[in-house]
């Protein structure tokens, strides 16, 4: 889980990712695009500005008994929401709609990475929970406004 987590930071899984994508052909490319978008707004919006609103602190780990052997680096940041879980959410959802046979297997990754972050007793559950929603949020409306735009310049 440590692995996971630390993979996800400053979304290096997501970029790894979308450059595979990316290789695929025409719909990987807008796929690839679409996703880093997602996570692009979604970091914006949650670091920039729902961390600073929540000012919650992190859980004590040696307090909730969380083994060393879990601990990643504590962020500085506030907990609330999650930008790991919101990022991977974010990603997932707007990678399916481009490519819908991997949307489970993204979203499974999302959840994993989600999880991970409690496990390492970074977070809270709610922190992740809000985090997943929020990005899956995003990742849709990402996703119609790239559809919307889409199907102006087809028309023209």
């Amino acid at each position: 889980m440590r692995r996971l987590s630390n993979s996800a930071n400053y979304s290096k899984l997501w970029l790894a990712i979308a450059a595979g994508l990316a290789l695929t052909g025409p719909s990987g490319r807008r796929a690839a695009a679409r996703g880093v978008l997602a996570v692009a707004v979604t970091s914006a919006a949650v670091n920039l500005g729902m961390k600073s609103a929540s000012g919650r602190h992190r859980p004590d780990r040696t307090e909730a008994g969380v083994p060393d052997s879990r601990h990643v680096k504590m962020p500085s940041s506030a907990s609330f929401p999650s930008g790991h879980s919101a990022s991977a959410f974010a990603f997932a959802t707007a990678i399916s709609r481009d490519n819908p046979w991997l949307a489970t297997a993204l979203q499974f990754l999302a959840g994993a990475v989600a999880y991970s972050r409690v496990h390492t007793g970074v977070h809270y559950p709610g922190d992740t929970v809000a985090g997943a929603l929020i990005g899956a949020c995003t990742g849709q409306t990402v996703s119609a406004v790239v559809d919307r735009s889409l199907a102006r310049r087809r028309t023209r």
